[in-house]
């Protein structure tokens, strides 16, 4: 008699494992964020501060990075880093220099300095 169903005789089963939460091959920002950072990137096009976007998806790292034009260095890159989700907070604002803005654990707080920026420059 065979068990198993491996052809084995007497042997323990194969037993073959389902993939489980595997990590992903890249980190992408999801709906929600996006949404929220393309409402904001829309909001600074209609005040001419940006004209053009990049996005980069890699093992690490997600980024969103803004231009004035196509040919400068971006104005704003935010990151997404789920791997300091515990430390510093995933998400990372730098400035044109490539200097830390803003860190934190919510997109709302960390896109603060870009929405107060864009106050000013609508109210001026």
């Amino acid at each position: 008699m065979q068990r198993g169903g491996n052809g084995a005789k007497g042997g323990a089963p194969n037993i073959v494992a389902f993939p489980g939460q595997r990590p992903p091959q890249q980190v992408g920002f999801d709906r929600l964020e996006l949404t929220r950072i393309l409402d904001l990137y829309g909001r600074m096009v209609a005040a001419g501060e940006w004209r053009d976007y990049a996005m980069d998806f890699t093992r690490d790292c997600a980024t969103f990075a803004a231009f004035r034009r196509a040919a400068e260095v971006p104005q704003m890159r935010l990151e997404k880093r789920p791997s300091l989700r515990q430390r510093q907070g995933m998400w990372a604002l730098f400035g044109e220099h490539g200097q830390v803005l803003k860190r934190g654990h919510e997109l709302a707080g960390v896109l603060a300095p870009v929405e107060r920026r864009l106050v000013k420059l609508v109210g001026s």
